[in-house]
């Protein structure tokens, strides 16, 4: 009765020591479960981090290009608002006159009045004094508003511009064929002629 009893007891005590071990192996395997899904997350998380950094740099890297592409947008604006501005000018000069083909003119008629000061008909002072003036206006106001249709029609070719800029090269371009086309006009004597010496 002894015997089984102390063999009882000793397969109890092993029992117990058995359920001990695993219990303390259960909780190592546990600890190292919740250390390693710790350090996990606390990898996931420095990935996250720098992974998040990382496309912040690229845009602070990114910026200055931008800034560039802007930069160039803006000039590239401002150069054709100015053009556009210089275009329209210039249409309104060749239709108004310009200093330039005053002086032209006035020059062109102290020649006629030089050459016809000794012996010159009516007809050769009319054409010499009045006629070579007034096609010298012409000539120097045509050429101001061909310029002038060539900065606005090249305005209008430019692929980035404001839309100001655009509606004021159409306005220099419609004065300017209209200045073109009078001094094309006055220069052949398509619109008046010159008076005769019987008129």
């Amino acid at each position: 009765m002894d015997i089984k009893t102390t063999e009882k007891t000793e397969k109890t005590g092993k029992t117990g020591q058995d359920e001990k071990d695993g219990g303390a192996a259960e909780a190592a395997t546990t600890e190292e479960a919740v250390t390693g899904a710790d350090a996990g997350t606390l990898t996931d998380a420095g990935a996250g981090k720098d992974a998040g950094t990382e496309p912040l740099d690229e845009d602070l890297d990114e910026d200055p290009e931008l800034d560039g592409e802007g930069a160039a947008a803006a000039d590239t604006g401002i150069g054709a608002g100015a053009a556009a501005v210089v275009s329209l000018a210039l249409a309104a000069v060749a239709l108004t006159g310009t200093w330039a083909g005053r002086v032209v003119a006035e020059r062109e008629t102290l020649i006629g009045q030089i050459k016809t000061s000794g012996a010159g008909t009516p007809t050769q002072q009319i054409s010499e004094i009045y006629g070579d003036a007034w096609h010298s206006t012409a000539l120097v106001n045509g050429v101001f508003a061909l310029v002038a249709l060539i900065v606005a029609v090249a305005v209008l070719a430019l692929p980035r511009r404001p839309a100001w800029a655009r509606a004021v090269a159409v306005a220099g371009a419609v004065l300017g064929g209209l200045g073109l086309l009078l001094s094309v006009g006055t220069y052949f004597d398509l619109f008046l002629t010159l008076p005769t010496a019987g008129s």
